[in-house]
């Protein structure tokens, strides 16, 4: 009984930023009002499928590559060319730490994103999850249902 008045400081730990698992649709939402819809030619169920694919909708996804780089964030994003970690050398064309990609702050991760669709010559292809999964398919379930 006395530990109950833990309760709300530990929940508030829990939600102060450190990351989360996004629903779909709030996801869509929340990449509509993040400009992403339509963003280089690309409709919002594109993004939302990538970031499905790449990180199944967790903003504290980390893919460590065989080169030694890694991907991080809602759409794993490369840290050889997009972000700073410490442990290897970068490029950083999003000056960024690839830390900043792994909290529920996601509007760093799409402003990272759109560097790298107009960066890369192959727009939303620079994304391998998207080549295999989203590219030319019916996207309509990625946003069907949502309120957007």
């Amino acid at each position: 009984m006395k530990a109950l008045w833990l309760l709300p400081f530990l929940a508030g730990l829990l939600t102060t930023g450190e990351g989360m698992i996004y629903g779909r649709c709030e996801l869509a939402q929340r990449l509509q009002q993040l400009g992403l819809d339509g963003y280089a030619g690309y409709s919002l169920a594109n993004w939302v499928c990538t970031a499905c694919h790449e990180s199944s909708y967790n903003t504290q996804a980390i893919h460590y590559d065989s080169d030694g780089s890694a991907d991080y964030g809602i759409f794993q994003i490369n840290s050889r060319y997009w972000c700073q970690s410490s442990s290897e050398p970068s490029s950083n064309i999003c000056g960024i730490q690839c830390s900043e990609l792994l909290t529920d702050n996601i509007a760093v991760d799409v402003a990272c994103a759109k560097v790298v669709v107009d960066n890369s010559p192959n727009g939303l292809g620079a994304w391998v999850a998207w080549r295999l999964h989203c590219q030319g398919q019916d996207l309509s379930q990625y946003v069907a249902g949502c309120d957007l």
